[in-house]
C-alpha cells in the first residue's frame, strides 16, 4: 500500500499541495506550527472515519478559500479523493477512479495506522478514545466493520429517540430496531474480539524488549453472542426510556491494555511506558495486516522520534526500515532521521511550503 502521488486543496493551511513520494520512509521536518501534521491529517483522511484530528469538516478548509477542500492520492493506477463542496461544507463524498462511494469503502484499498502525541492520553481518559482506536485496528483488517459500526449507531439513535417519545414507543418500530441492534451490534462485537484474540497472539510472538510487551483485554460484557444482546436490550426497556439511551450495549465496551511483563494495567504505567505500549499494538497490528492482507498498511508517525532516546529511535527505523511500507514521519529537528535509509524522501516543511531536502 504505497501513495505514490498526495494532492491538497484548500486543506488546513495549504491552498495546493502536490507532493510526488515512494515506497519507504516519507520524512517531514519542519518548526512547530508549519503544517507537518496537517499533511498527515490529509494522508489519514484516505481512510474511514474523521481522521487523526477527528476535527470538524468545516475547520479543515483553508481559512482563506471557498469553505470547502479536497484530498487525492494515486496508488498505481488506483485514484483516492475526498474532500467536501463550498455548498455543502460538512457533508464529505468520496471517489475511487472517479466514481463517488461510501467514505467506508476506502478502507477496501487503504490500511492506515497512525500514532500521535494526542494519543499519549489514551489509557488515561474515557473508554470512546479506546473504543475508536480498537476500531481503526479492526477496519484496516476488516473494512465492513466501519459499515457495521455506522449501522449500529443509526439504529441505536433511532432506538433512543423512540424510546424518549411522550407516547408509548412503537413495540413493531422498537422490535425491528432491536434487531438491527442485534445484528449489527455481535458482528461489530465479534470482530473486535478477533483483533484483540489475534493480536495477543502475535504481540506473545514477536516480543523482542524493544518496546514494552503490551496485552489487550477487551471488556464487552459478552455482547459478541446475539443472546446476550436480545436479553439486554429487552431486559432494560424501560430503564433505557428513562435514560432517554441505550444503556447497555457493543457502545458501552471498553479496551484495556497491560503492560504484560509487569502485569500491570497501562494507565498506571509511566508516560514512558505508555508511549511504548502503543507503540508495540501499533506495530503488531501492521505486522497482522501484512501477514491476512498480503501488503503492509501504511504508517503516519507524528513526532516520535522525539519521544526516543538515539538507541531505540535507531532500533525502531531498522526494524520499520526491514518490514517494509511506506512510513511517513515527522519531527522538528531533521537530525532526528539520520538513522532513516538513505533512501527516504526528506522534505522540508515551512509556512504551508515543501520542498524537498
Amino acid at each position: 500500500m504505497t501513495i505514490s502521488r498526495l494532492t491538497l486543496q484548500n486543506f488546513r493551511n495549504y491552498p495546493q499541495l502536490r507532493l510526488e513520494t515512494a515506497p519507504g520512509f516519507i520524512v517531514l521536518s519542519g518548526d512547530n506550527g508549519a503544517g507537518k501534521t496537517n499533511i498527515l491529517e490529509a494522508v489519514s483522511l484516505l481512510s474511514p472515519g474523521r481522521g487523526l484530528r477527528r476535527a470538524a469538516l468545516k475547520d479543515i478548509a483553508y481559512e482563506k478559500g471557498s469553505g470547502d477542500f479536497a484530498v487525492a492520492a494515486e496508488l498505481g493506477d488506483v485514484q483516492l479523493g475526498t474532500g467536501t463542496s463550498a455548498e455543502y461544507p460538512e457533508r464529505r463524498k468520496t471517489r475511487v477512479n472517479g466514481a463517488a462511494v461510501p467514505t467506508n469503502d476506502l478502507a477496501q484499498w487503504l490500511s492506515i495506522l497512525w500514532l500521535t502525541p494526542a494519543m499519549d492520553r489514551l489509557f488515561m481518559e474515557g473508554p470512546s478514545g479506546r473504543r475508536n482506536f480498537l476500531d481503526r485496528l479492526v477496519t484496516a483488517l476488516e473494512p465492513d466493520h466501519a459499515r457495521n459500526c455506522t449501522r449500529y449507531d443509526a439504529a441505536r439513535r433511532e432506538r433512543n429517540r423512540l424510546l424518549a417519545d411522550d407516547y408509548m414507543p412503537d413495540t413493531e418500530w422498537l422490535e425491528a430496531l432491536d434487531r438491527q441492534l442485534i445484528k449489527f451490534g455481535t458482528a461489530v462485537a465479534q470482530a473486535r474480539r478477533r483483533i484483540t484474540q489475534a493480536l495477543n497472539m502475535l504481540l506473545e510472538e514477536t516480543d523482542d524488549g524493544l518496546f514494552a510487551a503490551a496485552k489487550l483485554h477487551l471488556d464487552d460484557s459478552g455482547f459478541h453472542e446475539q443472546e446476550a444482546l436480545l436479553h439486554a436490550l429487552k431486559a432494560n426497556r424501560q430503564a433505557d426510556r428513562a435514560a432517554g439511551r441505550t444503556l447497555q450495549g457493543p457502545h458501552r465496551a471498553d479496551l484495556t491494555v497491560f503492560h504484560s511483563t509487569k502485569d500491570q494495567a497501562a494507565e498506571k504505567c509511566s508516560t514512558g511506558e505508555q508511549k511504548a505500549l502503543l507503540f508495540s499494538i501499533i506495530l503488531a497490528h501492521a505486522d497482522l495486516i501484512a501477514r491476512q492482507r498480503g501488503s503492509r498498511p501504511i504508517l503516519l508517525l507524528d513526532e516520535v522520534a522525539a519521544h526516543l532516546d538515539p538507541k531505540r529511535r535507531a532500533a525502531l527505523f531498522g526494524k520499520l526500515s526491514e518490514k517494509g511500507g511506506q512510513v511517513w514521519l515527522t519531527g522538528t529537528e531533521p537530525e532526528l532521521f539520520d538513522d532513516t535509509p538513505d533512501t527516504r524522501l526528506h522534505f522540508k516543511v515551512s509556512g504551508g511550503k515543501v520542498t524537498m531536502r
